[in-house]
């Protein structure tokens, strides 16, 4: 998932600044540039530390252990396994980063044959936990109701739900998430802290793991949430085209595909894009939705919507008409609406809508609420109640999880669910958008399917913005291969109940196929 939406926003709103390095060549290496023992004492100390991770302690090394969960008309055995895979630099031989996975593999299947899904989410700077604990792993962490609060008990139960049943699943935590960790310097980090480094230190990961497991044959599936639903098409691209290992699909949660198309300052396509959302927030609270039952705002907001934007706000007939209906549609005081000119950010919307119940939305779902602690703040200040109310439940659930299930003990280490320094640092490039990559994977390799999946009530990637980049995708090859499904539920949809089931029901038949 991603960093904090807002900060993210604005952002994305001053992109144009050029990569600062080229991509890491986070290649494995046997040894150092020069013998350690033909360095002089000082360099030879100096090289010690670097391979120590500057002084330290080595993580754990890797640990397997066998569980079986018992879930509704059936059990599943299946193996789990702790640890990290060491990145080098390609040329000195240094060490770059010790990265992180977990991976969970069903006892008794044929390995050959069976579906393996590399799992991240976003940020850029969240570990992988969100998807682990919330969709797809073996146990699964409450998200719902009073369970988003920091003071609530972080109790994993088995996950009804889980994808195991057809594909084994390692989750991944980028450099300076999780337990995953940056060994080198500032440069080493502002590599990893980019784009292409990322997406390169991944891949390689990915292959890494690949070739030590003997998966060469299985089929492979990336799955990535927010960012990393941006990452995931450059990820699978890089393998194919430079790693050397194919993808037979993605699946694509809640992403950003094209960070400037919608988020430049005062952009009429963003209004457009967040229309819809809007109205299935004010919906929802009369009765359930769905998609089917947001037809009329998606025409609304490509139509007439669209059409008086277009006209500017000096146009007065055109700012009343948008703005009556954007009222209506939203449930907005219409001379908010109106003061605003009918355009309504997205932190805006998520007060005023509950500004009587002294409330604020949850910016990852318009539904999910908490308390305003500034109520008469010209300025939304409430902390995200969803994001940052199970921020506490979930890093205590991870390290209880590496403690007495995986028994993988970090004695000297802090896991780190969310990393704000990498969200502020992370350098996006230029003209930073994944559908180019997305287009270049799927038409390279013709068996690649794709999944892209979102929630109606999600305030910070917008369905309907994806379904707006997805149209001006040309179909390559049968169109079956690109599915887009909208569940009801925010950014983190995998919470709810019924949206989990639908998603892994999607999943199965992606990989199934």
């Amino acid at each position: 998932m991603r960093l904090d939406a807002l900060v993210q926003r604005i952002a994305c709103a001053a992109l144009g600044m050029a990569l600062a390095m080229a991509p890491l060549q986070a290649q494995e290496t046997q040894a150092p540039e020069q013998p350690a023992q033909s360095q002089p004492p000082g360099q030879r100390r100096a090289a010690e530390q670097r391979q120590a991770g500057e002084g330290l302690p080595r993580l754990p090394a890797d640990a397997t252990t066998r569980h079986k969960i018992d879930l509704p008309g059936r059990s599943i055995s299946f193996k789990a396994t702790a640890g990290t895979l060491r990145l080098f630099d390609a040329n000195s031989g240094a060490p770059h980063a010790d990265m992180a996975f977990i991976a969970y593999a069903k006892e008794g299947a044929e390995a050959g044959r069976r579906p393996v899904t590399f799992v991240f989410n976003g940020g850029p700077g969240y570990a992988s936990a969100w998807l682990q604990l919330g969709a797809l792993g073996p146990w699964r962490l409450d998200m719902t109701g009073d369970a988003a609060r920091p003071s609530a008990p972080p109790t994993l139960e088995p996950n009804a739900e889980t994808w195991l049943d057809f594909t084994d699943l390692v989750f991944l935590d980028p450099a300076g998430t999780g337990y995953s960790r940056i060994l080198g310097g500032d440069e080493v980090r502002k590599s990893l802290w980019s784009t292409n480094g990322d997406v390169n230190s991944l891949a390689v990961t990915i292959r890494r793991w690949v070739q030590a497991n003997g998966r060469e044959a299985s089929p492979k599936f990336i799955l990535g949430e927010s960012y990393g639903g941006f990452r995931a098409p450059k990820i699978a691209h890089v393998l194919q085209t430079d790693q050397g290992v194919g993808v037979s699909g993605l699946v694509l949660v809640s992403p950003v595909l094209d960070f400037a198309r919608f988020n430049a300052s005062g952009s009429v396509l963003s209004q457009v894009a967040r229309l819809p959302s809007f109205a299935a927030t004010a919906r929802e609270r009369k009765g359930p939705i769905t998609r089917a039952s947001l037809r009329d705002v998606e025409a609304y907001a490509t139509g007439d919507f669209l059409s008086d934007l277009m006209k500017g706000v000096n146009d007065a007939a055109a700012l009343d008409r948008l703005s009556r209906r954007v009222a209506d549609l939203t449930g907005l005081d219409p001379a908010i609406v109106r003061r605003l000119g009918g355009r309504v950010p997205a932190e805006i919307f998520a007060r005023e809508i509950n500004r009587a119940e002294g409330l604020v939305s949850s910016m990852y779902d318009g539904n999910a609420r908490g308390l305003d602690p500034n109520p008469f703040s010209p300025r939304n200040t409430a902390e995200d109640q969803l994001r940052l109310g199970l921020h506490a439940p979930i890093t205590q659930a991870m390290v209880d999880l590496y403690r007495t299930r995986l028994n993988w003990v970090v004695e000297n280490g802090r896991y780190q669910f969310q990393n704000e320094q990498a969200g502020r640092q992370w350098d996006r490039g230029h003209n930073p958008e994944a559908v180019s990559d997305l287009r270049s994977a799927m038409a390279l390799d013709p068996r690649m399917g794709v999944l892209i999946t979102h929630g109606l009530t999600d305030l910070v990637t917008p369905y309907f913005e994806t379904r707006m980049v997805l149209d001006q995708i040309p179909t390559t090859g049968s169109p079956e291969r690109l599915r887009f499904e909208v569940y009801a539920g925010g950014h983190m949809f995998y919470a709810r109940d019924e949206a989990r089931r639908m998603f892994r029901a999607d999943g199965e038949r992606l990989m199934g196929r």
